[in-house]
């Protein structure tokens, strides 16, 4: 598929400044040099954590988009992270996975963390030297945030932190995992039971399991930590007390969210590039299968669907960067955005045929990769819950409008081109 650097398309510009371009360009070109010539060897050894990606982007302060520029920060914001993980996702959805789990803790962090501990942990994540993961989901609770076993008990000016978590994006690379505990007795509302806290890779007692490939996404870690009376200093707490189910919830909606919807988007792209490639090529009736209308009549269907995938998925973060509500487009956005990639992809492997068996084909990667799409940041069941409150005038709090006013020195400086 092209990896040549692109403009936007014009259906986008009303979202993105000539700065946005200018990213769109060097993420396209740094996509073309840096990762499209690792994609290969990522998929042709599954059980190796890719850890030159991380270097590559580290180096350009990616991890940090949207941190302030007080924090050694590009201050960028939403649109901008859109920007990097939709265009590195195109020529790898696991590079792209690299870079987008290291955003959600950040995004914790700026949202919760004191100044101090900002200073602290997001000037690391600024220069490249320490990327973040967010530990939150669980063995035996799955994503049930009120079914957290974890446990953080109070010792002197210390908390010591037993349990497990799973499904841990960035769990080899990060050296400083955001863990979400309970710290309050059975019977208390989950609202009120649980803590965020930031807990460096080489404390002692927190054992991080052999790196296991999963499905797709082959050079990315989602793997396992397990925390054996992990002691922690009280400066680690991210927010207040109590105050973890807040802490979780609001990075997920406000960034992982469309974070997937921006790999979704990457996918559903290359998938579209590459079948209109294959069907332009193979020769058909003194032709090529592209002439014949009842494929193009699936190819319209793919392009309207990543059309509109392109359109939900930044015109959700604009409005983000407005510091205006948009919980549920964000929400929208991941989940059609994975829907209409997921469906695009299966089109594209029948479109191919016995072609698309063959497991050294581009597509049979993208069809493994979007599938991680789905789960995190709830799956499509959890977002038509939170879509049918919407309708039903029902919505839970709106963390991009309860967030906007306390995050506004962190958005984008409008005035700037």
């Amino acid at each position: 598929m092209p990896a040549t650097p692109s403009t936007p398309p014009p259906a986008l510009r009303p979202y993105l400044t000539a700065r946005h371009e200018l990213l769109w360009a060097e993420a396209d070109a740094f996509a073309a040099e840096d990762i499209a010539p690792r994609a290969a060897r990522m998929e042709a050894a599954p059980g190796r954590v890719e850890r030159k990606a991380a270097d590559l982007l580290g180096a350009r302060g990616w991890f940090a988009v949207t941190v302030p520029a007080a924090f050694g920060g590009l201050g960028a914001g939403h649109v901008a992270k859109t920007i990097l993980v939709h265009r590195i996702a195109r020529v790898s959805a696991a590079a792209a996975a690299i870079l987008q789990a290291t955003l959600i803790p950040v995004g914790a962090l700026l949202h919760f963390a004191t100044y101090e501990q900002k200073g602290y942990w997001l000037s690391r994540v600024a220069d490249g030297s320490l990327l973040l993961s967010i530990a939150v989901t669980e063995p035996r609770a799955g994503g049930h945030l009120g079914g957290i076993e974890t446990t953080a008990e109070r010792s002197g000016n210390q908390w010591v932190i037993t349990g497990s978590k799973i499904h841990v994006g960035n769990s080899h690379l990060a050296g400083a995992h955001l863990v979400i505990a309970r710290t309050a007795e059975a019977g208390v509302r989950t609202s009120q039971a649980l803590t965020a806290f930031m807990v460096e890779a080489d404390r002692p007692g927190l054992a991080i399991s052999e790196h296991r490939p999963g499905l797709g996404l082959h050079g990315f870690s989602a793997g396992r930590l397990d925390l054996d009376h992990v002691r922690v200093p009280e400066d680690n707490v991210v927010g207040e007390i109590g105050q973890g189910l807040a802490v979780a919830q609001s990075s997920s909606i406000l960034y992982g969210r469309p974070n997937l919807a921006a790999i979704s988007l990457g996918i559903h792209e290359a998938v579209v590039t590459a079948t209109t490639g294959y069907l332009k090529t193979r020769a058909r009736y003194r032709g090529a299968l592209s002439d014949l209308p009842v494929l193009r009549d699936r190819i319209g269907d793919m392009e309207a669907r990543l059309r509109a995938g392109r359109i939900l998925a930044y015109q959700s973060v604009h409005l983000l960067d407005q510091g205006l509500p948009c919980d549920t487009d964000l929400i929208n956005a991941k989940y059609l955005g994975h829907q209409w990639a997921m469906r695009s992809t299966q089109d594209a492997m029948e479109l191919h045929g016995a072609h698309a068996l063959d497991r050294g084909y581009l597509l049979q990667r993208l069809w493994r990769d979007i599938q991680h799409t789905y789960p995190p940041a709830g799956t499509g069941e959890i977002q038509r819950i939170r879509l049918a409150d919407a309708a039903f005038d029902e919505d839970h709090i709106q963390w991009s409008e309860h967030l906007a006013a306390e995050a506004a020195w962190t958005r984008p400086d409008p005035t700037v081109a």
